[in-house]
């Protein structure tokens, strides 16, 4: 409950956490950042495969700060086996999975492999294919969505040094995707921005551009990992955590078979971790992260500016147990950033430097054996995006001209200010929880309140094609939570769920793009070996939007698994 997909086609999603998405929701893969270009645009995927997988957390509260103050919405750790960190219990180890669907003729396989070289030395190899063509929409006449077609390939291969005390290993990997971008027209390519108000020559309908071809995207990412741990190297430390990893990642946007834009993010991230030992009823962790990665956009979609982002943070997450009913939590994270942007035909931008402190505290009180209550506090920090501050220019994907945070004279959109503040989030979430018993329950609501948020305002429109300025305001964000589950009749079991998110900025008006609130039920049995589920939920309408959106209808799915 609470997590939503952001989906562009078949080739591309991104997680949505309670209402917030793109730079707002940290993607990671085993704690360090997925460098590509997702935060961007819902048109660009997220370059991690789950079929690959071996767990995917949610964070949310106080234990995101280990990760990025900018995580307003939360983490999504996907943890993976391409670096081992343990020697198989067998001299070779592996899987192997196989997805078909019939909507969009869709195959998809992964497999990996584990094997010990010698008594220390361990290697992983694993990759996964798939392979969609375009999705129907009505399954009697067999009509299609024109370019929601996906391909995808994963290859990795990991070694690591395993002792008794910890490991140490490298991996590389390779991802390569093609996928097709519906929607995507070129009816509006010439389209400037005039202070407020779009020009269009010719309303947007001056170009031949002969047979409609859908565009598509031809993504190429190669990543090297490091990871290792050594515990107890010391008196007092429990542990020491390295993640590392360095990224090249390109995608072209490929239109009537040439290079139309190409996006390019180059970088590296890396954190070091050390968990002391406990101190009294305290223990916790203290870390560093440094985050460097220039991103670039070339060609007629190029509106964002070749830009160099680099973050230096330091972070701490502690807990303390007082007694078996009560334990709390408190992190702090202390994060430095700077955007340098190039010229843009010939004009200076300028650097942005910011300075954000994020601070979160959390009470669990355990008052009943299985039952807990959950109260966490925060108060979050996060600087603008380079997209945010910089964007100037046509973005055909989502038939937007847009424009960033600075003036007009520098960006567009109108406006001759270029204070640029940091949004500043005070979050409050409060569940119930029982843990134990033939009931279970999760019940949760929680209120953000965000100075300075920034979001994407429609200055004008021109039929489907609008001129958004990024514009920061005071915005709040509250909702709700709940699954509720009983599995006191053998060998059945049946869950109530639901959530609900209500974005409205302070003084009135609702936020564009806010998911729609979901109720459903599942139902899950098992017979020897076997488990098997049958869900159905409702997604309602969302009549909550802006005057420039329009009302979404409901809709409802059933999902039935054997497993």
């Amino acid at each position: 409950p609470g997590v939503p997909s952001d989906t562009f086609g078949g080739g591309s999603r991104r997680p949505v956490i309670r209402g917030q998405s793109g730079p707002r929701v940290g993607v990671l893969n085993d704690g360090s950042a997925v460098l590509d270009a997702s935060k961007i645009s819902p048109d660009h995927t997220v370059t991690v495969d789950p079929m690959l997988a071996r767990q995917i957390e949610v964070l949310r509260g106080p234990s995101t700060l280990l990760y990025g103050s900018g995580a307003s919405g939360g983490v999504v750790n996907v943890l993976d086996n391409r670096i081992p960190t343990e020697r198989p219990r067998e001299d070779v180890e592996g899987f192997v999975g196989m997805r078909a669907n019939t909507v969009a003729n869709e195959n998809a396989t992964a497999a990996g492999i584990t094997f010990s070289a010698t008594d220390h030395l361990v290697f992983r190899v694993e990759g996964s294919r798939r392979d969609a063509e375009d999705y129907e929409v009505d399954g009697f006449d067999r009509l299609t969505v024109p370019g929601t077609y996906a391909e995808s390939d994963n290859g990795s291969i990991g070694a690591s040094w395993i002792g008794d005390q910890g490991f140490f290993g490298l991996a590389y990997s390779y991802r390569r995707d093609n996928y097709g971008l519906p929607g995507h027209s070129h009816e509006f390519e010439d389209c400037t921005a005039n202070g407020t108000s779009l020009n269009c020559p010719g309303g947007g309908h001056n170009h031949d551009h002969g047979e409609d071809v859908t565009p598509y995207v031809d993504l190429a990412s190669r990543r090297v990992d490091a990871r290792g741990e050594y515990r107890n190297p010391m008196d007092g430390i429990a542990a020491i955590r390295f993640r590392g990893n360095h990224t090249e990642y390109r995608h072209h946007e490929i239109e009537e078979g040439e290079i139309g834009t190409t996006f390019r993010n180059r970088g590296g991230d890396a954190r070091l971790e050390v968990e002391h030992d406990p101190i009294g009823n305290w223990r916790g962790v203290v870390g560093l992260q440094y985050t460097d990665f220039d991103f670039s956009s070339r060609g007629a979609e190029a509106f964002v500016p070749e830009t160099e982002t680099r973050a230096m943070a330091l972070f701490v997450v502690e807990e303390y147990r007082l007694n078996e009913q009560w334990r709390f939590e408190l992190g702090a994270r202390q994060e430095h950033q700077r955007l340098r942007p190039e010229e843009r035909d010939g004009q200076a931008l300028p650097d942005l430097k910011s300075d954000s402190t994020s601070l979160s505290a959390a009470a669990n009180w355990a008052f009943v054996p299985g039952y807990e209550l959950v109260l966490s506090l925060g108060r979050s920090e996060r600087a603008p995006s380079a997209q945010e501050v910089y964007a100037r220019g046509v973005h055909l994907a989502t038939n937007t001209y847009e424009c960033g945070l600075l003036s007009n004279s520098l960006t567009c959109g109108g406006g001759n200010s270029n204070d640029i503040e940091q949004e500043t989030n005070l979050s409050a979430n409060l569940n119930l929880r029982k843990t134990r018993g033939d009931w279970l329950f999760d019940l949760g609501v929680f209120e953000n309140r965000i100075d300075n948020y920034i979001y994407a305002r429609t200055l004008d429109q021109v039929e489907d094609f609008r001129l958004i300025k990024y514009t920061q305001r005071d915005a709040i964000f509250t909702g709700a939570e709940a699954s509720v589950s009983y599995f006191g009749v053998e060998p059945l079991g049946i869950t109530v769920f639901g959530d609900r998110v209500r974005a409205t900025f302070d003084g009135g008006g609702y936020l564009p793009r806010t998911p729609a609130r979901r109720l459903g039920t599942r139902l899950n049995t098992y017979v020897g070996h076997f488990d098997a589920e049958l869900e159905y939920y409702r997604s309602f309408a969302q009549d909550q939007f802006t005057g420039f959106e329009q009302r979404t209808p409901a809709y409802d799915m059933a999902n039935v698994t054997v497993s």
